[in-house]
Protein backbone atom coordinates (compact mmCIF):
# COMPACT_ATOMS: atom_id res chain seq x y z
CA UNK A 1 0.00 0.00 0.00
CA UNK A 2 1.20 3.35 -1.08
CA UNK A 3 2.04 5.44 1.84
CA UNK A 4 0.03 8.57 1.96
CA UNK A 5 1.79 12.17 2.41
CA UNK A 6 1.34 13.04 6.05
CA UNK A 7 1.12 16.50 7.95
CA UNK A 8 0.57 16.38 11.66
CA UNK A 9 1.50 19.89 12.42
CA UNK A 10 4.14 18.26 14.97
CA UNK A 11 7.00 19.14 13.37
CA UNK A 12 9.11 18.07 9.78
CA UNK A 13 10.96 15.29 11.82
CA UNK A 14 7.75 13.68 12.76
CA UNK A 15 5.96 14.18 9.51
CA UNK A 16 9.02 12.99 7.61
CA UNK A 17 8.88 9.71 10.01
CA UNK A 18 5.46 9.28 9.46
CA UNK A 19 5.28 9.68 5.89
CA UNK A 20 7.99 6.48 6.21
CA UNK A 21 5.95 4.05 7.98
CA UNK A 22 2.26 3.07 7.40
CA UNK A 23 1.07 3.69 10.60
CA UNK A 24 -2.71 2.80 10.12
CA UNK A 25 -1.57 -0.99 8.99
CA UNK A 26 -1.88 -3.34 12.22
CA UNK A 27 2.15 -5.14 12.12
CA UNK A 28 3.40 -7.83 14.17
CA UNK A 29 5.13 -6.64 17.52
CA UNK A 30 8.69 -7.56 15.82
CA UNK A 31 8.16 -5.34 12.78
CA UNK A 32 6.69 -2.87 14.61
CA UNK A 33 9.56 -2.31 16.80
CA UNK A 34 12.06 -1.97 14.01
CA UNK A 35 10.03 0.18 12.62
CA UNK A 36 10.23 2.42 15.72
CA UNK A 37 13.89 2.00 15.32
CA UNK A 38 14.13 2.60 11.80
CA UNK A 39 12.60 6.16 11.56
CA UNK A 40 14.66 7.19 14.75
CA UNK A 41 16.28 10.88 14.21
CA UNK A 42 16.85 12.49 17.46
CA UNK A 43 19.98 13.30 18.60
CA UNK A 44 19.31 11.65 21.74
CA UNK A 45 18.25 8.07 22.91
CA UNK A 46 14.60 8.26 22.73
CA UNK A 47 12.33 5.86 25.19
CA UNK A 48 10.27 3.23 23.42
CA UNK A 49 6.94 3.57 25.09
CA UNK A 50 4.39 0.68 24.60
CA UNK A 51 0.60 1.67 24.83
CA UNK A 52 -2.69 -0.78 24.98
CA UNK A 53 -5.87 -0.12 24.97
CA UNK A 54 -7.66 -2.94 27.39
CA UNK A 55 -11.22 -3.86 27.01
CA UNK A 56 -11.78 -3.03 30.76
CA UNK A 57 -14.17 0.03 32.80
CA UNK A 58 -11.65 1.43 35.50
CA UNK A 59 -14.67 3.37 36.61
CA UNK A 60 -15.78 0.07 38.17
CA UNK A 61 -13.13 -0.84 40.57
CA UNK A 62 -13.18 -4.42 39.91
CA UNK A 63 -11.92 -3.98 36.70
CA UNK A 64 -8.85 -1.31 37.48
CA UNK A 65 -5.72 -2.72 36.22
CA UNK A 66 -2.66 -1.79 38.18
CA UNK A 67 0.63 -3.34 39.23
CA UNK A 68 3.85 -3.70 38.49
CA UNK A 69 6.40 -5.74 35.92
CA UNK A 70 10.49 -6.42 36.20
CA UNK A 71 11.46 -5.81 32.71
CA UNK A 72 13.90 -7.97 31.55
CA UNK A 73 15.99 -5.98 29.05
CA UNK A 74 15.62 -2.55 32.16
CA UNK A 75 14.63 0.47 31.10
CA UNK A 76 17.77 2.45 29.95
CA UNK A 77 17.09 4.86 32.56
CA UNK A 78 18.31 5.96 35.65
CA UNK A 79 15.16 5.63 37.78
CA UNK A 80 15.38 8.06 40.91
CA UNK A 81 13.49 6.76 44.16
CA UNK A 82 12.39 8.68 47.33
CA UNK A 83 12.01 6.26 50.13
CA UNK A 84 9.41 7.40 53.44
CA UNK A 85 10.97 5.46 56.06
CA UNK A 86 13.03 5.98 59.24
CA UNK A 87 15.26 3.94 61.65
CA UNK A 88 16.93 0.81 60.21
CA UNK A 89 14.58 1.33 57.29
CA UNK A 90 16.17 4.24 56.25
CA UNK A 91 19.59 2.92 56.48
CA UNK A 92 18.82 0.21 54.55
CA UNK A 93 17.39 2.33 51.85
CA UNK A 94 20.13 4.74 51.37
CA UNK A 95 22.55 1.66 51.56
CA UNK A 96 20.17 0.27 48.20
CA UNK A 97 20.99 3.66 46.61
CA UNK A 98 17.51 5.86 46.80
CA UNK A 99 17.92 8.95 46.10
CA UNK A 100 16.12 10.84 48.85
CA UNK A 101 15.19 9.03 52.13
CA UNK A 102 13.98 10.86 55.17
CA UNK A 103 10.36 11.05 57.16
CA UNK A 104 8.59 14.33 58.33
CA UNK A 105 11.57 15.98 56.86
CA UNK A 106 11.11 14.72 53.53
CA UNK A 107 7.56 14.60 53.66
CA UNK A 108 7.57 18.67 54.17
CA UNK A 109 10.34 19.03 51.32
CA UNK A 110 7.35 17.23 49.41
CA UNK A 111 4.71 19.68 50.62
CA UNK A 112 7.56 22.21 49.52
CA UNK A 113 7.40 21.30 45.62
CA UNK A 114 10.52 18.55 45.87
CA UNK A 115 9.56 16.16 43.53
CA UNK A 116 12.76 14.82 41.74
CA UNK A 117 12.23 11.03 41.54
CA UNK A 118 10.20 9.14 39.63
CA UNK A 119 9.36 6.04 41.89
CA UNK A 120 8.29 6.66 45.88
CA UNK A 121 8.17 3.81 48.43
CA UNK A 122 6.83 4.09 51.94
CA UNK A 123 7.42 1.45 54.89
CA UNK A 124 3.90 1.16 56.29
CA UNK A 125 4.21 2.77 59.48
CA UNK A 126 5.28 6.40 57.35
CA UNK A 127 1.30 5.50 55.63
CA UNK A 128 -0.29 8.14 57.66
CA UNK A 129 1.96 11.17 56.72
CA UNK A 130 2.92 10.14 53.44
CA UNK A 131 -1.47 9.95 53.21
CA UNK A 132 -1.53 13.50 53.89
CA UNK A 133 0.71 14.39 50.58
CA UNK A 134 -1.90 12.64 48.16
CA UNK A 135 -2.13 16.10 46.47
CA UNK A 136 1.50 16.64 45.28
CA UNK A 137 1.84 12.54 44.90
CA UNK A 138 -1.62 11.66 43.70
CA UNK A 139 -2.16 13.93 40.22
CA UNK A 140 1.72 12.76 39.29
CA UNK A 141 0.73 9.07 40.15
CA UNK A 142 3.51 8.77 42.31
CA UNK A 143 1.28 7.77 45.68
CA UNK A 144 2.75 4.33 47.40
CA UNK A 145 0.49 1.76 47.08
CA UNK A 146 0.46 -1.97 48.45
CA UNK A 147 -0.61 -3.48 44.99
CA UNK A 148 2.28 -2.03 43.19
CA UNK A 149 4.95 -3.05 45.82
CA UNK A 150 5.75 0.43 46.78
CA UNK A 151 3.99 0.25 50.44
CA UNK A 152 6.56 -2.37 52.13
CA UNK A 153 8.96 -3.19 55.45
CA UNK A 154 11.77 -4.29 52.79
CA UNK A 155 12.42 -0.99 50.91
CA UNK A 156 15.92 -2.24 49.82
CA UNK A 157 14.73 -5.09 47.59
CA UNK A 158 12.46 -2.24 46.27
CA UNK A 159 14.55 -0.09 45.96
CA UNK A 160 16.84 -2.46 44.26
CA UNK A 161 13.69 -3.41 41.65
CA UNK A 162 12.84 -0.33 40.43
CA UNK A 163 15.67 0.86 40.02
CA UNK A 164 17.08 -2.56 37.75
CA UNK A 165 13.87 -2.09 35.66
CA UNK A 166 10.97 -2.66 37.47
CA UNK A 167 7.98 -0.54 36.69
CA UNK A 168 4.47 -0.03 37.73
CA UNK A 169 1.27 1.16 35.42
CA UNK A 170 -2.53 1.66 35.69
CA UNK A 171 -5.16 2.29 33.68
CA UNK A 172 -6.19 5.16 32.90
CA UNK A 173 -9.79 6.43 32.90
CA UNK A 174 -9.93 5.07 29.11
CA UNK A 175 -9.05 1.99 29.64
CA UNK A 176 -5.41 2.68 27.91
CA UNK A 177 -2.27 1.42 30.29
CA UNK A 178 1.41 3.73 29.06
CA UNK A 179 4.28 1.31 29.98
CA UNK A 180 8.08 2.55 28.61
CA UNK A 181 9.76 -0.72 27.29
CA UNK A 182 13.65 0.64 26.56
CA UNK A 183 15.56 2.84 24.85
CA UNK A 184 15.78 3.32 20.44
CA UNK A 185 19.30 2.08 21.31
CA UNK A 186 18.53 -1.29 22.70
CA UNK A 187 18.80 -4.25 20.24
CA UNK A 188 14.79 -5.10 19.21
CA UNK A 189 15.31 -8.59 21.15
CA UNK A 190 15.57 -6.63 24.34
CA UNK A 191 12.75 -4.60 23.78
CA UNK A 192 10.84 -7.79 22.27
CA UNK A 193 11.36 -9.49 25.81
CA UNK A 194 10.41 -5.93 27.81
CA UNK A 195 7.48 -5.71 25.64
CA UNK A 196 6.79 -10.02 26.51
CA UNK A 197 7.13 -9.47 29.80
CA UNK A 198 4.48 -6.01 29.52
CA UNK A 199 1.93 -7.92 27.84
CA UNK A 200 1.85 -11.65 29.74
CA UNK A 201 1.60 -9.32 32.89
CA UNK A 202 -1.59 -7.46 31.89
CA UNK A 203 -2.88 -10.85 30.59
CA UNK A 204 -2.40 -12.05 34.26
CA UNK A 205 -4.28 -9.53 35.75
CA UNK A 206 -7.46 -9.14 33.23
CA UNK A 207 -10.19 -8.88 35.95
CA UNK A 208 -12.70 -12.31 35.84
CA UNK A 209 -15.40 -9.52 34.82
CA UNK A 210 -14.50 -8.53 31.77
CA UNK A 211 -16.12 -9.59 28.42
CA UNK A 212 -15.21 -9.96 24.73
CA UNK A 213 -11.70 -9.29 23.64
CA UNK A 214 -9.10 -7.92 26.51
CA UNK A 215 -6.43 -6.07 24.43
CA UNK A 216 -8.23 -3.97 22.23
CA UNK A 217 -5.42 -2.26 20.59
CA UNK A 218 -1.74 -2.00 20.98
CA UNK A 219 0.89 0.04 19.63
CA UNK A 220 4.94 1.12 20.25
CA UNK A 221 6.43 4.69 19.55
CA UNK A 222 9.74 6.53 20.32
CA UNK A 223 9.68 9.98 22.35
CA UNK A 224 9.77 11.82 19.58
CA UNK A 225 7.96 9.51 16.93
CA UNK A 226 4.46 8.37 15.55
CA UNK A 227 3.05 5.68 16.66
CA UNK A 228 3.26 2.57 14.90
CA UNK A 229 0.05 0.08 15.61
CA UNK A 230 0.24 -4.15 16.43
CA UNK A 231 -1.83 -6.74 15.76
CA UNK A 232 -3.45 -7.53 19.20
CA UNK A 233 -2.76 -11.47 18.21
CA UNK A 234 0.90 -10.85 17.21
CA UNK A 235 2.25 -8.82 20.11
CA UNK A 236 4.73 -11.61 21.07
CA UNK A 237 5.72 -13.34 17.80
Amino acid sequence: MAKREQRTGRGKRYDDAAARIETQELHSGTDALEMVRSVYGSKFDESIDLVVRLGVDPRKTEEMVRGTVALPSGTGKDVRVAVFAQGEAASSAREAGADHVGADDLATEVEGGMLDFDVAIATPDMMATVGKLGRALGPRGLMPNPKSGTVTDDVAKAVAEFKGGKVEFRADKHGNVHLPIGRVSFEVSALQANMKAAIEELERLRPASTKGRYLRKVSVSSTMGPGVRIDPLRVVD
